[in-house]
């Protein structure tokens, strides 16, 4: 059986605002530790990864568009740090819109509350 391919779709981390970081505890070092974490556990349990992860949106669109016309992915997970900061909305809507474009209707997208309950995310979807 052929492996389950799943797309991590966020916000570089150092792109990460600084006040953000110290407010919230979640700085680069600490997004891309469990980052490599989930990738891990994903592995064991016969997923493969792929990150695709953009700036705060000068080209995000295309390289969430570029990433997508590539390769074909049964979950899409997109990050926190794209949904849930108000001054994210646009770059929010340009990705649900690139994704909703270029994936076929079986392709799953699914979302986490912060970067250590990836896996849960992309399980509820993907078995």
């Amino acid at each position: 059986m052929a492996k389950r391919k799943v797309l991590f779709l966020g916000i570089d981390p150092y792109l990460i605002d600084t006040n953000l970081a110290t407010t919230t505890g979640w700085d680069a070092n600490r997004v891309k530790a469990v980052a490599q974490g989930a990738n891990k556990r994903l592995a064991e349990l016969g997923y493969e990864v792929q990150h695709c992860l953009v700036d705060l949106g000068e080209t995000a669109e295309s390289v969430v568009s570029d990433t997508l016309s590539r390769e074909k992915f049964d979950c899409i997970m997109v990050g926190a740090g794209v949904r849930i900061l108000p001054q994210h909305t646009v770059l929010f809507e340009k990705i649900i819109n690139a994704i909703h474009q270029k994936t076929p209707p079986s392709s799953k997208i699914c979302f986490n509350t912060n970067p250590s309950d990836t896996v849960e995310a992309v399980l509820r979807l993907v078995k």
